[in-house]
């Protein structure tokens, strides 16, 4: 099992965010001092993220968010959805920069992808590669 973990600078606000924009549902949050998040699980269907705030120690400062680096990331998370344009309808209402338009993928399935409100790269599509 892996679950991607991330972190936000305004953690309470990419938690509501995300359930909106997504469909992700609070499945833990442990708040932190002054209004930041110690730790959050969102779950999707049978998928887990985790996150919190940025924080301020050795391991964090192995991690940038994407507006400190140009907006580029070296990995992002796939989401299988079961109705892919349902899905990027209800992302771009909640205001998702789309970087991808949705499409058929060559491999099967269909799917986009996007930013969320903090720049994170996410992939959403209906191909499972589980159900193969």
């Amino acid at each position: 099992m892996i679950i991607p973990a991330m972190r936000y600078r305004n953690a309470p606000a990419a938690i509501e965010w995300l359930c909106q924009a997504f469909g992700f549902e609070k499945n833990l949050v442990v708040p932190g001092e002054n209004g930041t998040i110690a730790h959050a699980q969102l779950t999707l269907g049978s998928g887990m993220m985790m996150l919190g705030s940025i924080r301020d120690n050795d391991f964090a400062k192995q991690v940038k968010q994407p507006d400190e680096i140009g907006g580029v990331e070296t990995q992002y998370p796939y989401v299988v959805v079961k109705d892919a344009d349902a899905h990027y309808a209800r992302a771009v209402a909640a205001g998702a920069k789309i970087v991808r338009e949705i499409e058929d993928a060559g491999y099967g399935g269909r799917g986009y992808a996007c930013r969320d409100l903090e720049g994170h790269l996410w992939s959403f599509g209906s191909y499972d590669p589980w159900s193969e």
